[in-house]
């Protein structure tokens, strides 16, 4: 099991030609990901080839749908035509949309998010995300497929770099799904979307929590915790170190007084019984301390 990406999911890549889009496709092909064609308007009806895999380029996501049955679809677009290539994706009901892109206005996503909401069809994960992988089955994103296997810990975090150094730490137990959600102040999937998945999800034996300063993303997470999860969760919050006043890192990282400090969220999670690691690695520790428990 998983949780919204598994081996039978067919992907698309909008912005397939490009050369992020060309690299990442390539690389979620070796992960074992039906990648089943591409998207560029301009190039409709040419095709592109890594190694022994040759993919059609379509000129519409919904096209690419009809003609492949697609229900992914990972956006490598930029920024500037983002929000376009996102809606035409919404618009067309593809039930998950991975948007890798950085830099994307948030009266942009904002507008998206509105319309994936609106149509209640589409599943956003993302902007500024390294996406989804469900090791041994299908990447969705840039996530580094080599860095761990399957297993019982499912991952969701704000900030890609931290979801890789976990699942590294932790690659000898193995993951159900890891999603970097992004760490813009809107995203489409959050850390509750992801709890309430893990929670449902049979083979997720306990979850690894990652977020950051800024906004009330934990703070919120932590009353879902207390409430609905029953799985051990271990957590860790980047930004203790972050000088006062200043906004770090990504866009979401913004604290206003007391509300979005480190301390503040490490308070809300702890009370909700999630164990707080002080460092990725003490945090890494305490899940192997937990998963050894669940043997």
């Amino acid at each position: 099991m998983s949780i919204f990406l598994n081996k039978d999911s067919k992907v698309i890549v909008q912005g397939i030609t490009g050369g992020e889009g060309s690299k990442h496709t390539a690389l979620m092909l070796a992960a074992g990901t039906q990648v089943v064609g591409g998207v560029n308007a301009r190039k409709a009806g040419t095709t592109v080839t890594h190694g022994d895999v040759t993919l059609p380029v379509f000129g519409t996501v919904q096209e690419a749908m009809e003609q492949t049955g697609a229900d992914v679809s990972v956006v490598f677009v930029p920024p500037a035509f983002a929000k376009d290539a996102v809606n035409e994706a919404i618009d067309a009901q593809m039930p998950l949309v991975v948007v890798i892109t950085e830099g994307i206005p948030v009266h942009d996503t904002a507008e998206f998010f509105a319309r994936a909401e609106r149509s209640g069809k589409t599943r956003l994960i993302g902007p500024n995300c390294p996406g989804i992988i469900t090791p041994g089955e299908a990447l969705a994103g840039i996530t580094p497929a080599s860095i761990t296997g399957p297993g019982p810990i499912g991952l969701v975090s704000k900030s890609g770099t931290l979801t890789y150094q976990m699942m590294f730490e932790l690659r000898d137990i193995g993951f159900s799904t890891a999603i970097g959600i992004g760490g813009d102040p809107i995203v489409g999937t959050t850390h509750i979307d992801a709890l309430e998945a893990f929670e449902a999800d049979p083979a997720t034996k306990a979850i690894v929590m990652i977020g950051e300063i800024g906004g009330d993303a934990e703070e919120r997470a932590a009353d879902y915790i207390r409430s609905h999860v029953t799985k051990p969760v271990v957590g860790y919050v980047a930004g203790f170190t972050a000088p006062e006043g200043k906004t770090m890192g990504h866009a979401g990282a913004i604290v206003s007084g007391s509300a979005g400090t480190a301390q503040a969220k490490q308070d809300a999670l702890e009370a909700a019984g999630v164990t707080v690691g002080k460092t990725p690695s003490e945090t890494a520790r305490l899940m192997r301390d937990i998963v050894d428990q669940l043997k």
